[in-house]
């Protein structure tokens, strides 16, 4: 339970924006806490999954899919911040397994 404590902000910090994610993820260098580097994986894959569909559909100008990519986007945000204030460790559903899995290298 301290663990969590300790990594709640850094946790936090990891949900807002890209930019938060990566400024998390060097904020955890030392001492490496387990809690923060959950929700790292999990905000950095949130966040990449949203900008890269984002770009997608750009290109492929389908401007009212985007609507609703923003609106996933925050859902997910919120759950995942709402698990990091609540020092929870519950990944985001369907996808959230696998950002733990893809982003080992969040240490």
């Amino acid at each position: 339970m301290n663990t969590q404590k300790e990594g709640r902000t850094i946790a936090i910090v990891a949900y807002i924006t890209i930019v938060g994610s990566l400024i998390a993820i060097t904020m955890n260098m030392e001492p490496k806490n387990t809690f923060a580097r959950f929700h790292l994986r999990q905000a950095f894959g949130i966040h990449l999954m949203y900008h890269g569909l984002a770009i997608v559909l750009t290109f492929a100008e389908i401007v009212a899919a985007s609507f609703w990519l923003f609106i996933t986007y925050s859902i997910l945000l919120v759950f995942g911040v709402y698990g990091a204030v609540n020092l929870k460790v519950r990944p985001i559903p369907v996808i959230g397994a696998y950002f733990q899995k893809w982003f080992t290298f969040i240490q």
